[in-house]
């Protein structure tokens, strides 16, 4: 159980027998990579106790103070973990993060009592005014001129919503659908399934996965634009050494990454089935760290299920994550001759010479 950082150190005091159980800088190298975190620790909130002398899974509370001027209680744990998949600065801050959230409008309430059903007859939301001359529920109304029947969104929606899904009432009610190819479940209202807003895995691959063998290199539309002036330089270094089919931005995989059955990599070479990533921790230090590294590695472990290596050029004092990753201050000439190094040593000398300008 977490601990005041007071009683924490006064305890390893005693186990350790030391007035200084951790000197000044023992994990510095643990905590460089979060930049923010460095700035919104202050030691006179601590006992005096610096960053660098509290191991990052210590069950310690420690006191932080955000660049609002937020003061909070989290544990090295908490607050490494804290970004999630968020990009905004204050994710850092749970305040921040908090305020940050959009609230949404409470919907009206209906009058208490016991109201009359629909002329369809199913009953009426109670949580909900519906307003409109048509006295039919909005199910019922959407299924007319659709191509989707009520019994076919009863089978697509889960086994334990399909009795609540027969009496729909509401528009903004959310419901856990079923992928008939098998890509899991997700949640969506009864409108947007009319839309045709299915499964997006399904979605996402039909604009172009589906019509490419699984670990297959491609030009997908959906990638995104590289929003980094750092990878196109990176990108044109290797071309320049290189002669690479840099073209194709997008990988087939297997299972759905994030509801794609495609994985996008900063620099894809298919000569070597080999993909190049440029991480950094960007410019409010949220990029690559905390739980960002957990997705790094599971996209790392999909590409190589269908037979791709990966070599991720860490910057801003990132650790490696694989064994073929490059810990690099910049980009420069003499990147590019290491990366020419870790190619051959994935795919041979031979392979890569055959390349080379």
């Amino acid at each position: 159980m977490a601990e005041p950082v007071d009683a924490w150190w006064a305890r390893r005091q005693w186990s350790k027998a030391a007035a200084v159980p951790y000197p000044i800088g023992s994990y510095r190298d643990d905590w460089e990579r979060y930049p923010v975190l460095i700035r919104q620790y202050h030691p006179d909130l601590n006992g005096g106790i610096t960053l660098t002398q509290i191991p990052p899974l210590a069950e310690v509370l420690l006191v932080w103070q955000c660049d609002a001027g937020h003061v909070f209680v989290a544990t090295p744990e908490e607050q490494r973990a804290r970004p999630g998949r968020e990009r905004r600065r204050s994710s850092w801050c749970p305040d921040c993060s908090a305020l940050a959230v959009r609230r949404r409008a409470p919907l009206a309430t209906a009058p208490e009592g016991v109201l009359p059903p629909y002329a369809c007859g199913h009953p009426r939301d109670p949580d909900r005014i519906e307003a409109g001359g048509d006295d039919r529920c909005y199910l019922c109304r959407r299924l007319d001129g659709s191509a989707v029947t009520r019994e076919q969104l009863l089978a697509t929606v889960t086994p334990g919503q399909r009795d609540q899904l027969a009496v729909e009432t509401g528009t903004a009610r959310k419901y856990r659908w079923v992928c008939s190819r098998g890509h899991g479940t997700w949640e969506s209202t009864v409108e947007r399934m009319l839309d045709g807003r299915r499964c997006r895995v399904c979605r996402n691959a039909a604009a172009g996965a589906d019509r490419v063998p699984v670990g297959e290199a491609f030009l997908s539309a959906l990638a995104p634009k590289p929003a980094s002036q750092v990878e196109a330089d990176l990108r044109q270094r290797i071309a320049e050494r290189f002669d690479f089919d840099l073209g194709n931005n997008a990988i087939r995989v297997a299972k759905p990454f994030f509801n794609n059955l495609e994985i996008w990599p900063d620099i894809v070479v298919p000569e070597l089935r080999v993909a190049i990533e440029y991480d950094s921790v960007g410019r409010h230090g949220l990029e690559h760290v905390g739980r960002h590294e957990e997705k790094d590695l599971r996209k790392d472990r999909m590409l190589r299920a269908v037979g791709w290596e990966v070599v991720r050029v860490r910057t801003g004092r990132l650790r490696a994550l694989g064994p073929h990753d490059i810990v690099a201050s910049s980009v420069s000439q003499r990147l590019i001759e290491r990366l020419d190094d870790e190619l051959a040593a994935i795919a041979g000398e031979l392979m890569v010479a055959s390349y080379r300008r």
